[in-house]
């Protein structure tokens, strides 16, 4: 697939996918979430050979949101009463996106720069470890159009932010800037913007380096805010077992025997 809405580049085992429509700070039109969908696939599967991601924009935002004039999530469709559907391209296209993120097989940073507002603040907050520019800010702005948060977020924000906040973000609709956000537990790192790529890259790359564990590690995390306490015990077993028959695990046990740094191949 050709892509003129994203770009993916791969580094030392990180794949660094841009959000590239900075006309529109990189508004999640069905096309971008199309090109990101299939990236994220192949991602997935193994077409691109990465063991860390990093999701970022292009220009002064990492993305404005559905893009309305585009047919976002906003939609145009009747519904069998005549009037619009708002949420039919949820269910055929922004669900299916987000599920795909928090189901990769590898760890997910995310390089927030400027606005991550509507869909954007869901992905920016789908990052296994999530890093802003001074500049970012998070933005819940369905109030201002008379819809609802989507793409995850009231599931998000209150585990990320507890009840309380999340009620104020999402009911106010105000901007939570990235100190208030880092102090909220929003996010893991705020960083001065000229810095942010970069920053984000290494975090990657420490990842990347990392066991194929880190794949397991991030799924038992995300299983963990809706498991019982039995249930996760009983997945921590199940993914125990898996671990520990990786060539990963040997080279692991094998260094610290040892006493040198391990070299883990993601397998």
């Amino acid at each position: 697939m050709d892509y003129t809405k994203i770009k993916v580049e791969l580094t030392d085992g990180v794949a660094v996918v841009t959000l590239n429509d900075p006309a529109t700070m990189n508004a999640a039109g069905l096309d971008l979430a199309a090109e990101l969908s299939h990236a994220f696939a192949s991602i997935a599967a193994g077409k691109i050979a990465a063991r860390a991601v990093v999701l970022t924009g292009e220009g002064r935002g990492f993305c404005s949101g559905a893009n309305l004039s585009g047919g976002g999530a906003a939609g145009r469709e009747a519904d069998v009463d005549g009037k619009p559907d708002a949420g039919r391209a949820l269910e055929t296209v922004y669900n299916p996106l987000v599920n795909q993120m928090r189901d990769l097989p590898v760890p997910l940073v995310t390089a927030v720069n400027g606005a991550a507002a509507g869909v954007g603040c869901s992905f920016a907050l789908l990052g296994d470890l999530i890093i802003a520019g001074e500049s970012a800010y998070f933005l819940q702005a369905f109030r201002r159009i008379g819809l609802v948060p989507d793409g995850g977020s009231t599931y998000l924000l209150s585990r990320a932010v507890g009840r309380a906040r999340a009620m104020e973000m999402a009911l106010l609709g105000e901007k939570i800037g990235a100190a208030k956000a880092l102090e909220w537990g929003l996010v893991n790192r705020v960083v001065p913007d000229a810095e942010l790529q970069a920053a984000a890259l290494e975090l990657a790359k420490e990842l990347a380096s990392g066991p194929a564990s880190l794949g397991a590690i991030r799924k038992l995390i995300w299983e963990g805010l809706d498991n019982d306490w039995g249930g996760q015990l009983t997945a921590e077993r199940k993914a125990q077992k898996l671990a520990g028959k990786t060539e990963d695990f040997v080279e692991g046990v094998s260094a610290f025997l040892q006493k040198r740094v391990a070299a883990f191949k993601g397998k």
